[in-house]
């Protein structure tokens, strides 16, 4: 099983409340994770302790250019913005490097996987008003 790990203690209240749902790397990172992919979603630092978040499964990986981001997948990364040059200035601070509207990134859409919900587990038994 693969890791998606962020950094900032400060992503942990957005990925619990489902704020944050894609996370947008720098580079091509299409060949790490792949769509359907099993990942634990983990906080913390390289060498360090990392807290676990939750699973999740990887629902879309893509490719693009900074410039060919929308403002849905950099909200879904940071709930905060909306807009390109937002979103550069972000990369800049957690890269330390220039970032340009030419660089690749990788957009990496995931769902949490939730143990037993009740919903699911009384819709799959036939409960809730569920004629079968």
């Amino acid at each position: 099983m693969r890791v998606l790990n962020f950094y900032s203690s400060a992503f942990a209240d957005q990925l619990r409340r489902g704020r944050k749902t894609a996370t947008i790397r720098l580079g091509d990172k299409s060949h790490k994770y792949r769509k359907n992919d099993c990942v634990v979603v983990t906080i913390g630092y390289q060498h360090s302790p990392r807290e676990k978040i939750f699973n999740a499964v990887i629902d879309q990986v893509e490719v693009k250019r900074v410039r060919d981001l929308s403002p849905r997948e950099i909200e879904h990364d940071n709930p905060e913005f909306r807009r390109v040059d937002e979103m550069v200035h972000f990369l800049e601070r957690i890269y330390d490097r220039a970032v340009t509207l030419d660089d690749t990134v990788t957009v990496v859409r995931f769902s949490q996987i939730i143990e037993n919900p009740p919903e699911l587990r009384d819709r799959l038994h036939g409960l809730g008003g569920a004629n079968n």
